[in-house]
């Protein structure tokens, strides 16, 4: 990984963006066999355009594609053989809350044979075109090996693999080769997303895995491994984003400060970025960025996505200084919470959205310069 502090990022967003209706209107269509699918990439090439052109606008550090070809942000069932859908409960569920809402009968992608990629487009098959229209520094975001625990079930995964880790194993390292592809079209910052370790501050998911006898401490150390040595020997900066989940109200998938997990695990990433959510109350205080690595810069998701009120700009850089009392100034940065159709497209509008990414840039030029 990188270390390069000319490299550093002030101003960036999570990853996605709105999806416009005319996107969405077309997937419809060509799920429904009336346009075809290089009607639809013309489409979402118009739309990942007009994304580039708004982001360089704005001034971002690091633009995205805006994630604007995806139905979802996790990308792995559209590209590997061994996940089936099963009924039954998660044994690593995102929410324990939502788990039980959905019910016993509710199907879930499972890993039930030996992972290996499928025929045809490879994951991250999108890149190129970004990189070949875009003037600014570009990224690319995808799960990280550690969040595919969702796809691994304790009654139902075993007779593919004998453990989860060696599942997870095997993910890293079909991960790995999907870096080194990216690095070779000249893709220089990946950042792996995460949620699985926000699942882990809400104190009503640990009591479910300890339910289920599962070692939280001893998940988050090979976690953290795991995560961090995709990037071993890779010249790109690694970044890791941990979020609770986008959807508001009963769909959050977890609440708490990242101090349940901090102690044990952000000494243990091994990354040059961190993304972290501070949009709400729900993540607690900033002690936590007194445990991540000296050099690892803590990307402050202080703008949310969950709403279109626009973040005040003296209240931003009010919260930056707070926050660089604990870990050095130099070693921070500023982002939104989340991406903007991470869940569902936030509420609000193209506008507004480009406020807030305006409002990054605004802040991170009145602090850093």
């Amino acid at each position: 990984m990188t270390k390069n502090p000319d490299k550093i990022a002030r101003a960036e967003a999570v990853g996605s963006l709105l999806q416009p209706a005319r996107v969405l209107e077309a997937r419809d269509a060509a799920r429904a066999g009336s346009i075809s699918a290089a009607e639809l990439h013309a489409i979402e090439d118009e739309a990942v355009l007009e994304a580039i052109a708004m982001q360089e606008s704005v001034g971002l550090d690091v633009i995205t594609d805006g994630e604007l070809r995806r139905q979802g942000w996790s990308l792995t069932r559209n590209f590997l053989n061994g996940l089936e859908m099963r009924k039954g409960l998660r044994s690593y569920p995102n929410s324990v809350r939502s788990q039980e809402r959905a019910g016993s009968d509710a199907e879930y992608a499972t890993v039930v044979a030996k992972i290996s990629p499928k025929d045809g487009d490879q994951i991250a098959w999108e890149y190129p075109f970004l990189a070949a229209h875009a003037s600014a520094r570009t990224k690319y975001t995808m799960a990280a090996p550690s969040y595919h625990r969702r796809y691994w079930s304790d009654t139902m995964s075993a007779d593919a693999y004998a453990s989860c880790e060696d599942f997870l194993v095997d993910v890293r390292d079909w991960q790995r080769t999907v870096a080194e592809r990216l690095i070779s079209q000249g893709c220089d910052y990946i950042q792996l997303d995460a949620p699985n370790y926000g699942s882990l501050c809400d104190p009503d998911n640990r009591a479910y895995h300890e339910q289920l006898g599962h070692d939280i401490d001893a998940q988050l150390t090979f976690d953290a491994e795991l995560d961090s040595s995709l990037f071993d020997g890779l010249d790109v900066t690694g970044a890791l984003h941990i979020c609770r989940g986008n959807t508001t109200g009963a769909g959050w998938h977890s609440s708490g400060g990242y101090s349940a997990i901090s102690e044990r695990l952000f000494p243990a990433l091994d990354m040059d970025v961190l993304l972290l959510e501070y949009d709400s109350d729900r993540a607690g205080d900033f002690e936590p960025l007194s445990q991540v690595r000296p050099g690892t810069v803590a990307v402050l998701g202080l703008l949310t996505t969950k709403a279109a009120a626009l973040e005040d700009e003296a209240l931003l850089e009010e919260r930056l200084a707070e926050a660089a009392a604990i870990k050095p100034l130099a070693e921070l940065a500023l982002s939104t919470q989340c991406g903007f159709a991470s869940a569902a497209n936030a509420p609000m509008s193209v506008e507004e959205e480009q406020a807030k990414l305006q409002r990054i840039r605004d802040v991170a030029t009145s602090v850093w310069g």
